[in-house]
């Protein structure tokens, strides 16, 4: 596949591709352009000077274009579902379900912008203003940069392209360079459905050059990035450089608190979800499961006797339960938390083997709030540390010692203790009765601390993603 820059599908200026590996069978997909700084300049420009031609586009037509491709997807499904699969590694039938994402989260855009209306100021408010009338309108910001990982492309997709393109604003898209494929067929699909030349583009390569390239652009706009801490501060860095808006959506380590009333059949059902859906690699999933020294020996032993039933397998297999991580590196670095958290007194009660990309599922136990995995070192992967605590205070405290704060949970009877855990974990969201893996496209999703800047969701990305200008029709009524 080629990166769409203005109206061509172009490779690289220097003619450097990436393969894209299916991490399952370490078979080569295709490869992408790895595009120069002189590709990301040229992309650039293209968008700037297209996004004011789709900014006079009207509301209905911008509409009715993200309709289209909505019913494009939905034509396409299989094909991309599988290309989801065999790119990222997780089972088809996660795929699917990411997927079919699409006919939730874009319509619900698509209805909401229509109904974003402006705010008025009436005549007499404050003194001198007694003919006065002030209203309030939305405006595109111009060029936007989505950048997007590689765990959930396509639902991270939603949430990033569709509410910019609807806002007014032109969009450059950098998807992950180990699996770019399906988020560059869904570009494919909105220039089929109508999205003029340079308001979409997809770009490709590392985030060391194109990543860096285009956060540093004076003619971005917003950049709106997925991913790791370390390349949200990168990108906030650069973006500083020339007044860009920020949106990020960070790391995390969240902490699910099973309080020693909690139904633990409940409790098991939420990890499985919350913890090993996409094989663990999910910014919002459980990290830390904070057990109530009362019950936790017997949380482990179900929660033991859950994994047995899972099946690790292919990830195009229909009974694959769980599929591969992203790569065999990926991998190989919870292969190596998993030990440095042994070597730091942890036990090790099943599970933990790898096999190139694929990793088993496994629990730790004897895991102390000192430890690293207990503060600040999040595993991507199916990894269950569990620590035990006697009060909810001291759980409540345990949550709150890492520098992340993206979701949490807590499972209990007593909605007393509920409520209590919610007004005081550090979280932008908590869960009662499940796992912070819960994301609706509703929610204002986002993080407090290291975990991110802003928040996404049907709520409030449209407002993230223009800007507010105030009209004052001065003495109009003199």
């Amino acid at each position: 596949m080629k990166s769409l820059i203005g109206n061509e599908w172009r490779n690289s200026s220097n003619g450097e591709v990436i393969e894209v590996i299916n991490p399952a069978t370490r078979e080569l997909i295709d490869t992408v352009p790895s595009l120069t700084e002189e590709d990301i300049n040229m992309a650039v420009n293209c968008a700037h000077q297209a996004q004011k031609g789709w900014e006079d586009t009207p509301l209905l037509v911008r509409c009715e274009i993200l309709s289209k491709f909505v019913n494009l997807v939905k034509e396409n499904l299989d094909s991309l579902a599988l290309l989801l699969s065999q790119e990222t590694g997780k089972p088809i039938k996660e795929a699917y379900n990411e997927i079919n994402n699409i006919f939730i989260g874009v319509p619900a855009y698509i209805e909401k912008v229509k109904h974003l209306y402006g705010n008025v100021i009436p005549k007499g408010t404050e003194k001198g203003q007694e003919n006065t009338i002030q209203y309030t309108m939305r405006q595109p910001l111009g060029v936007v940069v989505a950048i997007i990982p590689f765990n959930f492309p396509s639902d991270i997709f939603i949430n990033k392209v569709p509410p910019a393109l609807l806002m007014g604003n032109s969009v450059i898209l950098k998807p992950a360079s180990v699996n770019p494929l399906t988020l560059t067929r869904y570009v494919e699909l909105l220039v089929e459905a109508g999205v003029p030349s340079g308001v979409i583009e997809v770009v490709h390569g590392r985030g060391s050059t194109v990543g860096k390239a285009l956060t540093s652009h004076e003619k971005v706009n917003m950049i709106t990035l997925t991913g790791s801490t370390e390349a949200g501060m990168d990108a906030a860095k650069n973006a500083s450089s020339h007044c860009a808006h920020v949106s990020l959506e960070l790391g995390g380590n969240d902490a699910m608190i099973i309080c020693d009333d909690a139904d633990l059949d409940l409790a098991v059902n939420e990890v499985v979800w919350g913890r090993l859906y996409n094989t663990g690699q999910v910014c919002c999933a459980s990290k830390r499961f904070l057990v109530h020294n009362n019950i936790k020996n017997e949380f482990i032993l179900k929660m033991r006797q859950k994994l047995e039933t899972l099946r690790v397998g292919m990830p195009q297999e229909e009974n694959s339960d769980i599929g591969c991580l992203i790569s065999e590196e990926a991998a190989l670095e919870v292969a190596r938390q998993v030990k440095e958290t042994i070597n730091q007194g942890a036990k090790l009660v099943c599970g933990g083997r790898r096999n190139g990309a694929f990793f088993e599922p496994c629990i730790l136990d004897n895991v102390t709030p000192n430890m690293d995995v207990a503060k600040d070192m999040e595993i991507f992967g199916p990894v269950i540390p569990v620590i035990g605590f006697d009060t909810l205070e001291d759980a409540i405290n345990i949550a709150n010692q890492s520098k992340y704060g993206l979701s949490a949970g807590i499972i209990t009877r007593d909605m007393n203790k509920a409520f209590k855990a919610t007004e005081k974990l550090e979280a932008g969201g908590v869960v009662i009765n499940g796992a912070s893996f819960f994301r609706s496209f509703e929610q204002p999703f986002g993080g407090w601390k290291y975990s991110g800047i802003g928040n996404e969701g049907i709520m409030t990305t449209l407002e993230e993603m223009s800007r507010l200008k105030t009209v004052i029709l001065k003495n109009v009524l003199k």
